[in-house]
C-alpha cells in the first residue's frame, strides 16, 4: 500500500510524489471514507506505461481523491491537469497542495463526476484520463461511456482504469482497446487506448 500515515492532528494522511520535478515531496490528503490513493508501486507501473505519452499531455483526473495520479502527472511533465471530485474536503486540500507546489497548470473542480462528464469538454480534449472511482458503486461503466459519448478524448488517448478485483469484465466502449492489465491484491488496473 502507499505510504499513508495519520498525523496526530485532524485525521490527515500523507502521500509521496514518486517521480519528476516534485519527486519525494509529501502531500497531505483528508481522511474521507473510501479515499484510497493509488499505491506507489502501481503508480510507478502506470507511469512506466505512459512514459512516452505523459510529457506535454492534457490530463483529466476523475474521482481525484488524494490527487496522487494527477499530481504525479504534473510532476512528470503533463502540460495541464484537471482534477474533479465532489468532496469539498478533498477539493480544498487539492487546492492547498497545488499552491504549495506552485502548480499553475492545474484546475480543481468540485462536482459529481457524472455531472461533470455530462457537460462535455467544450473545446478541450484530453490525452490521458485517470479513472479511479470508489469501489463497489458501479461508477466505471457510465463514466467510460460518457467519456466516449460526450467526446472528451483526443485521438490516441490513453485511459487508466483502476477497479476492485471482482470487476473482471470491463465493458469498454466500441473502438477502445485494452492495452495493459495487471492485478495487485484486491485491485485490477488497466490501460485502455483509442
Amino acid at each position: 500500500m502507499a505510504r499513508q500515515r495519520r498525523s496526530a492532528r485532524g485525521g490527515q494522511n500523507r502521500l509521496r510524489i514518486i517521480g519528476g520535478q516534485w519527486r519525494g515531496r509529501k502531500l497531505t490528503f483528508p481522511d474521507v471514507p473510501g479515499l484510497r490513493p493509488t499505491p506507489d508501486r502501481l503508480r510507478e507501473t502506470l507511469f512506466n506505461w505512459l512514459q512516452t505519452e505523459i510529457h506535454g499531455a492534457r490530463c483529466l483526473d476523475l474521482f481525484a481523491g488524494s490527487g496522487a495520479l494527477g499530481l504525479e502527472a504534473l510532476s512528470r511533465g503533463a502540460s495541464r491537469v484537471v482534477l474533479v471530485d465532489e468532496s469539498s474536503a478533498v477539493t480544498q486540500q487539492l487546492e492547498v497542495n497545488l499552491r504549495s507546489l506552485r502548480a499553475d497548470d492545474a484546475a480543481v473542480i468540485r462536482m459529481p463526476v457524472q455531472t461533470f462528464l455530462e457537460r462535455g469538454p467544450g473545446d478541450a480534449r484530453y490525452d490521458i484520463v485517470f479513472l479511479d472511482p470508489p469501489f463497489g458503486q458501479n461508477l466505471l461503466p457510465p463514466s467510460l461511456q460518457r467519456l466516449e459519448d460526450r467526446d472528451w478524448l483526443a485521438p490516441g488517448a490513453r485511459i487508466y482504469i483502476e477497479s476492485e478485483s471482482q470487476l473482471r469484465e470491463l465493458p469498454l466502449p466500441a473502438g477502445w482497446e485494452l492495452l495493459k492489465e495487471k492485478r495487485s491484491g484486491q485491485v485490477i488496473y488497466r490501460l485502455a487506448g483509442l
